[in-house]
């Protein structure tokens, strides 16, 4: 087992490799979330504002 995970000498290169690979998946996957959220937030700032300018001033 140790000799498949030392991959000749090269385990480290090879399971860094897919180390990064897995964390780039995992931000591509959680990057549109936190997209959608930023955006919803801007949205729900800019209809607050429209409605306190549109309000009738006492």
């Amino acid at each position: 087992m140790n000799d498949f995970l030392a991959m000749g000498g090269y385990g480290g290169y090879v399971w860094g490799s897919y180390a990064v690979f897995f964390i780039v998946l995992a931000l591509e996957a959680l990057a549109p979330r936190a997209t959608r959220r930023r955006v919803l937030s801007e949205l729900r700032g800019r209809l607050r504002r429209r409605g306190q300018r549109n309000e009738p001033s006492a």
